[in-house]
């Protein structure tokens, strides 16, 4: 697993003792799971008793560390040698790994259940619209004067259609035109080789 630099910085903040004693790294473990798993964000989730004496920028930093690595860990299917040998080239202790190891196990099903409810391909786009509205004032009364262009693209994933709609000013329009030649020409050079 490839870690990102920030991440390993994060975990291995986590892998210090000093940092986290072994109980709020237990707690920080089981919450990290918990929150990856919870239908909607929880505002409070770090704010538990065992972590109140943590530095909260240093809780933060090893929170998303923790996340991150959780969801490398599900999405590469990786096993307990895999997961002991990265926590240990981060410098955690075998008792930390174990407490890692066990909270994965015990939550491994559901988040890869997770992860596949996500999908694994973007929604098709079937059809595109677009209709040119104005600004004509805003909402101080000034006189804008600005037209913009609401677009509505219906798409498709797994058989379900969906229209994704938003708005945008002229110039965003061509920048967004500009890219999609962009993805065009490079997807034909691809399919030509």
């Amino acid at each position: 697993m490839e870690l990102s630099e920030s991440v390993q910085r994060g975990l291995r903040s986590l892998a210090e003792p000093s940092t986290f004693d072994q109980s709020s790294y237990g707690v920080l473990v089981d919450v990290s799971f918990r929150s990856l798993l919870a239908a909607k964000a929880e505002p409070g989730v770090l704010d538990q008793p065992e972590l109140k004496q943590i530095d909260q920028i240093l809780l933060k930093q090893g929170h998303t560390a923790a996340t991150t690595f959780i969801l490398e860990a599900v999405k590469h299917n990786a096993d307990k040698s895999a997961i002991s040998s990265c926590l240990e080239e981060l410098a955690f202790s075998a008792e930390r790994i174990e407490i890692f190891y066990s909270t994965h196990q015990k939550h491994k099903k559901e988040l890869e259940r997770l992860l596949a409810s996500i999908g694994r391909c973007p929604p098709r786009i079937n059809d595109a619209s677009w209709r040119l509205q104005y600004h004509v004032k805003n909402d101080q009364v000034d006189k804008v004067n600005e037209p913009f262009y609401l677009i509505s693209l219906n798409t498709e994933n797994e058989g379900s259609e969906e229209d994704i709609n938003f708005t945008c000013t002229v110039e965003q329009l061509q920048d967004l035109v500009g890219k999609l030649k962009d993805a065009a020409k490079s997807v034909e050079k691809a399919s030509q080789m």
